[in-house]
């Protein structure tokens, strides 16, 4: 099984940055790629940033060059996860939450394929 633990949300001005932490434990070695998913107020979960296992990042076109994904796997025990976010804009202000995509072997016995942690707020305003 793989818990994850969030941290790093809380109030900021436009043009702020934030650091998100994601500290995943447990079992490790069923873990793919790490995400960072974000629900803003009233509206759909939306995909931010995913990091590859190797390290390979994709953002999406809303937060690309202002956020970046890294990924530390040099623990065997913890995975972490960050999510830096630079220039910071009201429509920025979110519940952000980190998952763990399970590799697809440990997905089909698990019966599910996806551990979402309990999510950080983040607001964005003046």
């Amino acid at each position: 099984q793989v818990e994850l633990v969030e941290s790093g949300g809380g109030l900021v001005q436009p043009g702020g940055s934030l650091r998100l932490s994601c500290a995943a434990s447990g079992s490790i070695v069923s873990v793919d790629a790490m995400d960072w998913y974000r629900q803003p107020p009233g509206k759909q979960r939306e995909l931010v940033a995913t990091i590859s296992n190797s390290g390979s990042p994709n953002y999406a076109d809303s937060v690309k060059g202002r956020f970046t994904i890294s990924r530390d796997n040099t623990n065997n025990a913890k995975n972490t996860v960050y999510l830096q976010m630079n220039s910071l804009k009201p429509e920025d202000t979110a519940v952000y939450y980190c998952a763990a995509e399970l590799n697809p072997v440990v997905a089909a016995l698990a019966g599910y394929s996806e551990v979402r942690g309990q999510g950080t707020l983040v607001t964005v305003s003046s």
